[in-house]
């Protein structure tokens, strides 16, 4: 879909980061590492070297702190790897949600992009639903709408028309990108 792969690493490591905090619990300064080679994943936490743990979350024993770096010393802070064990399969379901929000918000800024400069032209499209009073046009790649006020009160349409209309506007609204077209725009008749 044309998205750089760095996109959907970040969003996947955000993605399993969320979801390790779940597994693992609130360990302080928490962090995925993604080999971009292998795609192994890892959940590293920063633990306090101490005598006698208290909170398992931030600490570790010193005997357990030596298998993993033989020379640390009580009160280091050292990095463990603190992979949940049935993390496999949480970690695919959050990850696939994560980059399936980041594909749509990346389509919706391509949209976005293509589009923008396009107000002014005139589109062919064919009517494909209607939403409250707006007419849902498919242009193709993308869906235009035509809001009550910009349709001719003259004209009727049905699903499956083929019609052309005039790019009134490209309003990057909360739902992502909408392309606001026209048939009864002083400019249409114009162009």
């Amino acid at each position: 879909k044309g998205i750089k792969r760095e996109i959907l690493l970040e969003a996947v490591s955000n993605a399993l980061l969320s979801a390790s905090k779940k597994a693992v619990g609130p360990a302080k300064d928490l962090r995925i590492d993604i080999n971009p080679k292998t795609g192994a994943i890892r959940a590293m936490a920063n633990l306090l070297v101490v005598e006698n743990v208290r909170n398992a979350h931030d600490e570790i024993a010193l005997t357990k702190a030596r298998s993993v770096k033989p020379d640390v010393q009580l009160g280091e802070v050292i990095e463990v790897e603190v992979t949940p064990a049935n993390f496999g399969r949480i970690a695919a379901q959050t990850a696939k949600q994560a980059m399936m929000q980041r594909i749509r918000q990346a389509e919706k800024e391509m949209i976005y992009e293509e589009f923008k400069d396009r107000a002014g032209e005139i589109v062919n499209g064919v009517v494909r639903r209607f939403e409250r009073s707006d007419l849902i046009v498919d242009l193709g790649k993308f869906e235009g709408v035509i809001p009550a006020r910009e349709r001719v009160s003259a004209e009727d349409y049905n699903v499956g028309d083929r019609i052309r209309a005039y790019v009134v506007a490209v309003e990057n609204g909360a739902r992502g990108p909408e392309i606001i077209l026209s048939r009864s725009h002083p400019n249409f008749v114009r162009r």
